[in-house]
C-alpha cells in the first residue's frame, strides 16, 4: 500500500480543471486514499461523468464557493491566474500547487514510480508497460494520457507500490516527478515555443535522469543518438533497446508484418534468443516502443511468456492510428500524431499495409511548431498520395508567428505536390465523399479537433 503521509495534512482537496486526462486520474487515486475530493469543469464529458458515479463532487463552471473550505487547490497549466477560484483560495490563504508538481508529490507515495518518456511514443509504452504489469498480476496504479479499453479509461487504482505514469517534458513538468525506472523513447525537437533549442531539451532529459536514485533502472532507445549518453548521467542500472542499433542489451530481428501492418519479431537478450513476439498495433515505431517495454519488464522479474501474452492483447489507445470506420468502402483511421517524427512514422506503418491510395487530412498544432518545423512537416507529408491542410489548431498559443495553414500548402505544391486548403470540416467531408475510393485508406491527423472529421464521415 502506498504511503501517504506526506499527504494527510490534506483533508479535503479541490481539483481545478478536474476533468483533465491526469487530473482525473489524481481524483481517483485520492478518493480511494479517503480523500474528500471536489473538482470544477467547464465542459461535461465522459471523463466527468465517472468521477460523479464514483461519488466525486464535480461542478460545471467555475465559482468561488467551490473552494471554500478545501485544505489545498490543484490548479493544470491551463487554468489562467485570473481564474475565480484560484484568486478565492489565495486571498482565503488556501495553498494553491500545479498539476505536475502536485502529481510529483503523489508519485514519492508509491516506493515504485515507473516513468516512461520521450517526444514520441508515450503513451502507446506506457500502455504496453501497464498490460504486462497487469498481466503478471502485479496490481499497479496506472496514469497514461489516453483512453486504453483494457483499463476502461485513462487510469487505474491499484493497491501495489507501482505506479506506473507517462511523463511530458513540456515545461518540465517531468522533474517534478520521483522515477524509480525510466524508460526514454527518443528526444527530438519538440514544444520549441517552452524550450527554445535542442540543446534546452536535452538539458531537460540530463536533469530528468538525474532524479533516478542508485538502485533504480535507466532504459533508453540505443538507435536514437541523442540518447545514447544518458546512461552516463546516472548510477542506476542502465539498459538498451535497438533494431538498427545491435550493440545494445535487447533488440529485434526478422522482423516481418501481416497484411494489417502488425509485425512478428524475434527479439533477442544479451545475444541470446529471448522469444518472439507478436504485435497488435501497426507499424516499426511500435516494434522499437515494444523493446522498451520489453527490457524494463524483464528487468522487474516478469517473464517472456507473461510479456508476449500482454504486448499481443494490446490493440492500441484513443487517437493512436485507430480505425474509426469505413467510407465509399476506404478505411478511416485517426492518429494524435502532430510532429514531422511521427507523421513520418504513421507513414511507414501505412506502408505495411494492403491499400489502394492513402489520404491525409492534417491539422497542424499551435502556430510556434508549424513555423519552425515548416520544412520538415512538407517533407512528412510527401508520403502520402492526396494531401488535405485544415487551419493551424491554435491550442495555448495565438498567432504571433505570422503564419498560416496556406504557407504550409504554399511549400508542398513547390515540392511538386498538389495539396488542398479546406478549412471548413463541412467542405473538407464532403471533398472526400466525392473523391475516395474502394480500399483507400483516410487518414485524419494531429492533436486537436481533426478527430471530428472521422466521425463525420462515419455518420
Amino acid at each position: 500500500m502506498p504511503n501517504i503521509a506526506n499527504l494527510k495534512k490534506y483533508n479535503k482537496i479541490h481539483l481545478v480543471g478536474i476533468g483533465g486526462v491526469s487530473m482525473s486520474g489524481i481524483a481517483e487515486i485520492l478518493n480511494s486514499w479517503g480523500f474528500e475530493v471536489t473538482g470544477s469543469t467547464n465542459v461535461e464529458t465522459d471523463i466527468t461523468k465517472k468521477l460523479q458515479n464514483d461519488e466525486i463532487k464535480v461542478t460545471n463552471g467555475h465559482h468561488a464557493e467551490n473552494v471554500v473550505g478545501s485544505d489545498i487547490v490543484v490548479y493544470t497549466a491551463a487554468i489562467q491566474e485570473d481564474n475565480i477560484e484560484l484568486q478565492t483560495a489565495r486571498n482565503l490563504g488556501i495553498p494553491t500547487i500545479e498539476r505536475a508538481k502536485f502529481l510529483g508529490e503523489i508519485t514519492k507515495c508509491y516506493s515504485d514510480t515507473i516513468t516512461v518518456a520521450g517526444t514520441h511514443g508515450k503513451s502507446t509504452t506506457t500502455s504496453m508497460v501497464a498490460l504486462c504489469f497487469l498481466e503478471a498480476l502485479k496490481n499497479p496504479s496506472i496514469q497514461v494520457g489516453a483512453e486504453l479499453s483494457q483499463i476502461g479509461g485513462n487510469y487505474k487504482v491499484g493497491n501495489s507500490e507501482y505506479f506506473i505514469i507517462e511523463a511530458c517534458e513540456y515545461v518540465e513538468s517531468f522533474l517534478k516527478f520521483s522515477p524509480k525506472a525510466e524508460i526514454i523513447l527518443n528526444i527530438d525537437n519538440d514544444h520549441l515555443d517552452y524550450f527554445k533549442t535542442f540543446d534546452h531539451i536535452k538539458e531537460a532529459f540530463i536533469k530528468y535522469v538525474e532524479l533516478l536514485p542508485n538502485n533504480g533502472i535507466l532504459v533508453v532507445n540505443g538507435d536514437d543518438k541523442n540518447c545514447l549518453d544518458l546512461p552516463t548521467y546516472t548510477r542506476a542500472k542502465s539498459l538498451t533497446y535497438g533494431i538498427s542499433n545491435k550493440n545494445v542489451d535487447f533488440f529485434a530481428v526478422n522482423i516481418v508484418f501481416d497484411d494489417n501492418g502488425f509485425p512478428e519479431f524475434d527479439v533477442y537478450c544479451h545475444d541470446k534468443f529471448y522469444t518472439r513476439i507478436k504485435l497488435s498495433v501497426p507499424g516499426m515505431h511500435n516494434v522499437l516502443n515494444s523493446l522498451g517495454c520489453i527490457a524494463l519488464c524483464n528487468e522487474y522479474g516478469i517473464s517472456a511468456e507473461t510479456i508476449k501474452n500482454a504486448l499481443l492483447q494490446y490493440t492500441g489507445v484513443g487517437r493512436r492510428f485507430e480505425f474509426k470506420g469505413t467510407l465509399n468502402g476506404a478505411s478511416i483511421y485517426d492518429d494524435y500524431g502532430h510532429h514531422p517524427t511521427e507523421i513520418i512514422a504513421t507513414a511507414k506503418a501505412l506502408m505495411n499495409k494492403q491499400y489502394n491510395k492513402s489520404w491525409i487530412v492534417f491539422q497542424p498544432h499551435t502556430y510556434s511548431r508549424t513555423k519552425l518545423l515548416m520544412d520538415d512537416f512538407a517533407k512528412a507529408l510527401l508520403n502520402f498520395d492526396h494531401i488535405i491542410i485544415l487551419d493551424i489548431y491554435a491550442a495555448r498559443e495565438s498567432n504571433t508567428y505570422g503564419i498560416t495553414s496556406k504557407d504550409l500548402v504554399q511549400k508542398l505544391n513547390l515540392l511538386g505536390k498538389t495539396a488542398h486548403y479546406i478549412p471548413d470540416f463541412n467542405d473538407c467531408v464532403s471533398f472526400l465523399k466525392d473523391n475516395v475510393k474502394e480500399n483507400d485508406i483516410i487518414l485524419t491527423q494531429g492533436a486537436g479537433t481533426v478527430t471530428q472529421i472521422g466521425k463525420m464521415l462515419t455518420e
